[in-house]
């Protein structure tokens, strides 16, 4: 299933992404630091849609409560929760 997430507080815009079989697949980070979203994006390719969530939430950017892994990780929680 494919899901579009709108990002809050960070330099991205938003998150578009794909969960099957509770994997995570094709994360694309709409705007951002290219090169810190491509890694976050590559690394959780075909992981566990908790286990990212869980590496990955609370993450801070500089003096920025949340960050773009920390955003994807509200993305995956509210499409679970869908």
């Amino acid at each position: 299933m494919k899901f579009k997430y709108k990002t809050k507080g960070t330099c991205s815009d938003a998150i578009l992404f794909e969960i099957d079989d509770n994997k995570v697949h094709n994360v694309q980070f709409v705007g951002g630091c290219s090169g810190n979203t491509q890694g976050v994006a590559r690394l959780i390719e075909g992981m566990d849609v908790n286990e990212a969530i869980s590496r990955i939430e609370g993450i801070q950017c500089g003096p920025r409560p949340t960050s773009c892994p920390d955003q994807l990780a509200c993305a995956l929680k509210k499409a679970l929760a869908e």
